[in-house]
């Protein structure tokens, strides 16, 4: 589980751009709240040198799917929310940890972590506010 801003990062599968090459489908993690991506922990060294041998051979796209054979279940066992689930209910869930968290921050009476904390809050409140009023 990877953690940034205070809770767990969102699994997810995208497009990331190495030079000119794009590589496409590939497991990342990334922060609902301060939006930072990174490549799962689980395939980055698969993630490096696929996109190292595709921008030498001067490849446009490259599907990381096509090389890399770990299913996605597995890649993402390890993670608390998928991209792929209802956004509310991410939100929902992202919250919740926090707020666990947060009891535990305020009673090893870490004011660093807790202020993260509440910071991550107050912008996943607002992601909830403007997801219930979508629906």
């Amino acid at each position: 589980m990877s953690f940034c801003c205070g809770a767990s990062m969102v699994g997810s599968k995208g497009t990331l751009k190495h030079y000119r090459t794009q590589v496409h489908n590939v497991p990342l993690l990334f922060c609902p709240v301060c939006h930072r991506v990174e490549v799962h922990y689980r395939v980055e060294n698969e993630y490096e040198i696929l996109a190292e041998y595709a921008h030498g051979d001067g490849a446009d796209h490259v599907d990381f799917q096509d090389y890399v054979m770990e299913d996605e279940e597995t890649i993402f066992e390890n993670v608390v929310n998928r991209e792929s689930e209802d956004d509310l209910e991410v939100v929902q869930s992202q919250i919740d940890m926090s707020l666990d968290l947060l009891a535990v921050a305020k009673w090893m009476q870490d004011e660093k972590w807790q202020s993260e904390l509440k910071r991550r809050l107050a912008v996943m409140s607002q992601r909830r506010i403007r997801l219930q009023q979508k629906a």
